[in-house]
């Protein structure tokens, strides 16, 4: 039996409910007030399904200010998967957590992974 394993590149990302003030000079690149996919490790099982360990950097502040939630997302922004994150990491910095049994598309090569935070809520 031939063994065939698909490779699928992913491009991270990230996003946050925190607004900067307008005299913050950190952008969001920079700032752990931002969450950060800082590394990722994507392994395809034999059934096809994915697994990806993701290890996420953000200064957490506990339940007020934490990264709660990455998520899986094709390039056009469809999401796949979504890990929530139970409870803030103070001290656990930077910190990996997996979600497996993802079933991508067979057609899909790159997908995109984005990591949230909590924050102060803005209405607009």
């Amino acid at each position: 039996m031939k063994k065939i394993m698909k490779t699928v590149c992913v491009l991270a990302f990230f996003t946050s409910s925190l607004l900067a003030a307008a005299t913050d000079t950190e952008t969001p690149f920079t700032s752990l007030d931002f969450a950060q996919v800082s590394n990722v490790r994507a392994t395809q099982s034999q059934d096809g399904s994915w697994c990806f360990d993701t290890q996420v950097r953000h200064n957490d502040q506990g339940w007020q200010h934490y990264a709660d939630t990455w998520q899986i997302a094709d390039l056009k922004g469809n999401v796949l998967a979504i890990r929530e994150l139970a409870h803030p990491h103070d001290n656990e910095q930077p910190f990996t957590r997996s979600l497996c049994n993802i079933k991508l598309p067979k057609a899909l090569v790159k997908v995109a992974q984005n990591v949230m935070c909590t924050g102060l809520a803005v209405n607009l």
